[in-house]
């Protein structure tokens, strides 16, 4: 039976099937964020299965979209969750970011704004270019009043939206401080009310300092890290993802970005070339039908499912979902791969 774009539906994964899987593949993709840890608490059975695979030969890379680290903060991640992982098999999206710009010889001296993390900084820094914002324009607050004109740099030749806990009206237009009676309430405090103003003021508020560059510079880039809606941020439930920055961006510049993380396959593109590893040969593993799994076939890998993290079976098997794996499963514990 076909699913509603003519794809076999998802085959549960078991002792009957794994070995054809395994066989077909040289090397595991994994997502991390509802895979193999959730928030700061490792998933039952993932350092053993991670165990097994590479005792066996496979080559492990792990693929996210969370922006919020680079590579280096990653690999400590892993170690501190006892699962030992190399920065040279991390692949996140705030690395995609600079990557994207280093293999399209984005000017070393234009600067590049960031709505996002540390980790697109970082992964900047690491590349040759100088980030401006981040978490430290988290503080800053505007100024709405009259003839107020607010002066933005006019050497960022590319801003980059990543997931962003500290994002404020600043990051999304103007400058420090605003005076009582000036329209609405702007000063957020935390991302609570960052989220309560999305849902109560959106058309009004989307306006900011990488507006401006987008929109005054001439061929500013605007990069995404990815669009996801939501991620496991803690262990305990989701939390609003990258996507809402990304979808504020979009209402205030009316453009749409180049999106560098799943499902883009740019990142595909660096891993193959740096792995050496045809993606026919690769499994994607991953929790999220329109991100994971659609990267992987994009890219045309195997993939595989975990219901661990975003998607639910009954999600998966809705009549309206046109995007089925190869194969899923509960988490990677449930992987016989010793079978």
């Amino acid at each position: 039976m076909s699913g509603q774009n003519g794809q076999a539906p998802a085959e549960l994964l078991s002792a009957n099937n794994i070995t054809a899987l395994f066989d077909s593949v040289d090397a595991f993709l994994f997502d991390c964020d509802g895979v193999i840890w959730k928030g700061d608490k490792l998933i039952d059975g993932v350092r053993q299965t991670l165990d097994v695979l590479r005792s066996k030969g496979k080559k492990l890379i792990f693929v996210t979209n969370n922006s919020r680290r680079s590579r280096r903060q990653y690999a400590h991640k892993f170690h501190s969750l006892g699962v030992s992982v190399s920065e040279d098999e991390i692949f996140s999206s705030s690395f995609a970011a600079a990557m994207y710009l280093k293999v399209n010889n984005f000017p070393q001296e234009n600067k590049v704004y960031v709505i996002g993390g540390e980790g697109i900084l970082e992964e900047l820094r690491q590349a040759g270019y100088t980030g401006l914002g981040g978490p430290e324009d988290g503080e800053k607050r505007v100024q709405l009043k009259s003839n107020c004109l607010f002066e933005h740099d006019k050497n960022v030749g590319a801003v980059v939206v990543g997931l962003d806990p500290h994002i404020n009206y600043y990051k999304l237009h103007g400058e420090m401080g605003v005076e009582p009676g000036h329209g609405f309430s702007i000063l957020l405090s935390n991302e609570k009310d960052f989220l309560k103003s999305v849902w109560t003021n959106s058309d009004k508020r989307y306006n900011r300092y990488g507006t401006l560059c987008i929109r005054e510079n001439p061929g500013c880039l605007f990069i995404a890290t990815n669009r996801d809606a939501v991620g496991h941020l803690t262990d305990l439930q989701e939390w609003p993802g990258a996507g809402c920055m990304v979808a504020a961006m979009c209402a205030s510049t009316e453009k749409e970005p180049i999106v560098v993380g799943k499902p883009s396959t740019f990142m595909m593109e660096i891993l193959s070339k740096k792995f050496q590893i045809a993606s026919s040969r690769m499994c994607m593993v991953g929790d999220r039908l329109d991100t994971d799994i659609l990267f992987g076939q994009n890219a045309g890998c195997k993939t595989l499912l975990v219901l661990s993290g975003v998607t639910t079976q009954s999600t998966l098997q809705d009549p309206s979902n046109n995007i089925q794996p190869d194969y899923y499963t509960n988490q990677i514990l449930c992987m016989p791969i010793e079978c």
